[in-house]
Parts: structure tokens; C-alpha cells; sequence
């Protein structure tokens, strides 16, 4: 663990970047075409790439040098934007959209190669609390990366948003490449060969055969993408309802206070799992997910700002939890079908999120935030409550990969938790 937490370190600067990078960029799409059609579609290419980048990712970190892709996919983001920021004005937004597929594909092969890799960097034992860290080091990012864009946006031009947000990659290219982890499992040649060979047959069709409750997991993560999209585009709307002068106040409380609750779940969750002596599995991951959507159906509900911001907290710690319970259990899977596995799911929740994004603005037209966001989240309260019954009714089940026992340097597997 004690190199891992300089690899958080790096992945929350380039996370940073990511998240300045997103409101810098939509904000230059639209002051350099003056069209919202233009930024719409900007957006539009960038989740499309990440949707697609979901399936080609699997591919690649099944089959090469994962800390060598997660390097490669920051060098590509930092030059992509060295590239936008050097060019002349008059090209600028022609480039726009090749911008958007390079960040889009590459931040989507960072993050399933990086989830895939735990595992081997810090150990079975350890991957609960170092997908933990990672989740606290990306909200505090999240935290940083949209309160300081408007400033320096503001203050310093997009010319020196771009080149922070390139520096960021750099950086954290810098320190994945100088950090001596290893991120695949150890094996001979001819196992090596064999495995590769699995992975190829290894599709959702055989997960669905073999693994249907992961294909639950992961369907419950899509919707959960169309929940997120709609409190993501109604939030705005909502909070100039609550405050027409002063429209950025309840958003920040709401990022803020949410981002306080992840940190806090990532502090309860190591407890538990090392009190318990084993991690959450599909009962809590379901149970979690519903209370995370109930918390962002109450922020909406019209409530004073203290219990409003109370719910976000309850939400924010919901959805932390719910992360690392469910990229824990995925990890669960063997090293040579875990980046195929990442890649499935990040198709799915990109597909959901996408998708969430352009119905959700549509509804808002005719509908108030509070409906669009309730019928949203409610659909993942309905899957989920459906999968913890389902779960119930099974009782103890024997999936060799749903609950561990955590031992002295090794993992004892047991039968499913909740």
C-alpha cells in the first residue's frame, strides 16, 4: 500500500484536470461556435467515444501492459490539450471534436485499467480500502476541479485552464510511470496464452450465463447512470427555482456536502470490512444503491436547505459505498477476464449516463426537476429493491466470488453476504 497511495495522489491531480477540464472545455464550445448545438453535440461525441471506449478498453487491458496503457491515455489527454492550446484561433474549433474523442477514449481506458490493476498493485486483501482512497482522492478532486474552474476560467483565460489541465495529465503520467507496481497477474507463457485465449469467449452472453449476478450488478449501475444524469441536469434548474440571484449556491452545497458523504463511506466501509473480516457483497450493494437514490429523490423535494443538504450527505455516503462494494466485487473476477469485465460496465454506465442526459433534458421542458428525477431514480429503487429480493430469496448462495473472509495475507472465500 505504501506506493499506492502516491498512485491516488497522481490519479486525483489527473482527476483534477478532468474535472476543470469539463467545464473549461464546455464553456470554450460554446463562446468559440456561439451555438448550444455545438456544445450539445461536443458532449455528445465525448460520451459516445466513452461508451465505445468501454469495449476497445476491455480488449486492450486484457491483452497489454496496463500501467503502460494508464500513461499512455494521460501523455495522449496532456498532448491532445497542448495541441487545442497552441493552435491557432481560427482552427481551434475544428479541433474541438477531435478534443473530445481523445479525452473521452482515454479516460475511459485510464479507469478500467486502473480498477482492473488493484487487485495486483495492493493485493486482494487490500482492494476494499484502496478502492476507498481512490473514491475520497476523486471527490476531493471533483471538489477542487469545479470550484476553482470558474476562477480561472474567470481570471487567468482558457489558454491557462488548458495547459493546468495538460500539466495535471503530465503529472500524472509522471508518477504512474516512476512507481515500481505491477499491474497484472504473474504467470508463465503458456498460461498466459491460455488465459488470452479464454478472455476472447469470455463476452456477456457467457456472463449471462455464468455470472447473472453481475449482469444484475451492472444493469443496476446503467440505471443508476440514468439517475445520475437526471439530478446532474435538473440541479440547475432546481437551484435557480430555490434562489434566482444567487443559482451556484445550493449547487455547490450539493457537490460539496455530496463529496463529504463519499469520503465518510470510505471511512465506514474500512471499518466494517475490518471489523467483519469480510467485504459487502450483492445484498449491500443493492440495499446501498437504494438508499442512494432515495437520498437524491428527497434533495429534490423541495425541503429547507438544512435537511435538503442532510439528504445529499446521506446520498453522497450511499453512492461511495455503493462504488466500492460494487468495483470490489467485480475484482473478485480473475486477473485475465477483470479488464473485459471493466469494460463491459463502463459501457453500461456510460450508455445509461448518455442516454439519462438527452431524455432528461427533454422531460424537463414539461416536467419539474423533482418528477424527472424521481421517475429516474425511482426505476433504480424499483431494479434494485427487484435484485435484493431476488438475492433474499436465494438465501446463501454459492458464487465463489461474493463475500470474502480477509486472513493473514490471504483471501478465504466463503458464500455469499449481503
Amino acid at each position: 500500500m505504501r506506493y499506492f497511495r502516491l498512485l491516488v495522489l497522481g490519479n486525483g491531480i489527473s482527476a483534477y484536470g478532468s474535472y476543470l477540464n469539463m467545464v473549461a472545455l464546455n464553456v470554450f464550445v460554446y463562446d468559440a461556435t456561439g451555438s448550444a448545438l455545438a456544445a450539445g453535440l461536443f458532449m455528445a461525441v465525448r460520451l459516445a467515444t466513452s461508451v465505445v471506449s468501454g469495449w476497445v478498453s476491455g480488449r486492450l487491458v486484457s491483452a497489454y501492459d496496463r500501467k503502460r496503457l494508464m500513461v499512455g491515455a494521460d501523455l495522449c489527454q496532456a498532448v491532445a490539450l497542448l495541441t487545442l492550446l497552441i493552435a491557432p484561433d481560427s482552427t481551434r474549433a475544428g479541433l474541438l471534436y477531435a478534443l473530445a474523442v481523445v479525452t473521452g477514449g482515454c479516460s475511459t481506458l485510464s479507469q478500467v485499467a486502473l480498477r482492473s490493476s488493484i487487485p495486483e498493485i495492493v493485493g486482494a486483501e487490500h482492494r476494499v480500502r484502496a478502492n476507498g482512497l481512490l473514491v475520497t482522492g476523486r471527490s476531493l478532486a471533483m471538489i477542487a476541479g469545479f470550484a476553482s474552474s470558474g476562477v480561472v476560467v474567470a481570471e487567468l483565460g482558457y489558454s491557462a485552464a488548458f495547459a493546468l489541465d495538460a500539466a495535471t495529465f503530465l503529472v500524472s503520467a509522471t508518477v504512474l510511470f516512476l512507481l515500481p507496481v505491477r499491474t497484472r497477474a504473474a504467470k508463465d507463457a503458456a498460461g498466459g496464452a491460455a488465459d488470452s485465449s479464454a478472455a476472447v469467449r469470455w463476452t456477456a452472453r457467457m456472463l449471462l450465463g455464468t455470472a447473472p449476478l453481475l449482469m444484475a450488478m451492472i444493469a443496476v449501475r446503467a440505471v443508476d447512470g440514468l439517475g445520475s444524469s437526471s439530478h446532474n441536469v435538473a440541479l440547475p434548474i432546481y437551484s435557480s427555482s430555490l434562489d434566482p440571484d444567487h443559482p451556484a449556491t445550493f449547487i455547490s452545497q450539493f457537490w460539496a456536502t455530496w463529496a463529504i458523504g463519499n469520503i465518510v463511506a470510505q471511512q465506514v466501509i474500512g471499518r466494517v470490512t475490518k471489523k467483519a473480516g469480510r467485504t459487502p457483497g450483492e445484498r449491500a450493494f443493492a440495499l446501498g444503491a437504494c438508499v442512494m437514490s432515495a437520498g437524491f429523490i428527497v434533495v429534490f423535494s423541495g425541503l429547507p436547505t438544512v435537511p435538503a443538504v442532510i439528504a445529499a450527505l446521506v446520498a453522497g455516503a450511499a453512492d461511495g459505498f455503493t462504488e466500492i462494494v460494487y468495483v470490489s466485487r467485480l475484482q473478485t473476477a480473475p486477473d485475465e477476464q477483470r479488464g473485459r469485465l471493466f469494460g463491459l460496465s463502463a459501457s453500461a454506465e456510460n450508455t445509461g449516463f448518455g442516454l439519462g442526459m438527452l431524455v432528461s433534458g427533454a422531460l424537463l421542458e414539461t416536467f419539474s426537476p423533482l418528477q424527472v428525477v424521481a421517475s429516474f431514480h425511482g426505476l433504480a429503487i424499483v431494479l434494485c429493491a427487484g435484485l435484493l429480493l431476488l438475492l433474499l430469496s436465494r438465501g446463501r448462495t454459492r458464487d465463489p466470488s461474493a463475500a470474502e473472509t480477509i486472513g493473514q495475507g490471504r483471501t478465504t472465500v466463503t458464500e455469499g453476504q449481503g
